[in-house]
């Protein structure tokens, strides 16, 4: 069974930069596209990256776009998405997913296409 841990998570003042990191275990890690969702206050959950398997396409949401970057380590079962600049509209609980590595260039922003998921990191961004 896939598990996935997040951690990184915090408090920072707007323009600040985090980095979470998404652990994956229980699977190859290379048959699985990860993607990152968040749940912000109040508001539907939404999607800013994720990326493929092997070879590590990145798919970005517009909001994010300069700002975010995601990552894989294919040796340490990690994926890392560094974020920089942050904006208050950021604040959320930020969870990843897995994702057969078939179905990222379909499927990446559709969090209905996930199996497994993590359990999430809280992101609070101050103005």
């Amino acid at each position: 069974q896939v598990q996935l841990v997040e951690s990184g998570g915090g408090l920072v003042q707007a323009g600040a930069s985090l980095r979470l990191s998404c652990e994956f275990s229980g699977r190859s890690f290379i048959c699985f596209a990860i993607g990152w969702f968040r749940q912000h206050p109040g508001k539907d959950r939404d999607f800013p990256a994720a990326i493929s398997g092997r070879i590590g396409s990145r798919n970005y949401a517009e909001s994010v776009k300069g700002r975010f970057t995601i990552s894989r380590d294919n040796l340490k079962d990690t994926v890392d998405l560094q974020m920089n600049n942050l904006k208050p509209e950021d604040t959320a609980t930020y969870c990843c997913a897995a994702l057969p590595y078939t179905e990222f260039y379909r499927s990446n922003e559709d969090a209905e296409k996930y199996d497994f998921w993590g359990q999430g990191t809280q992101v609070t961004v101050s103005s």
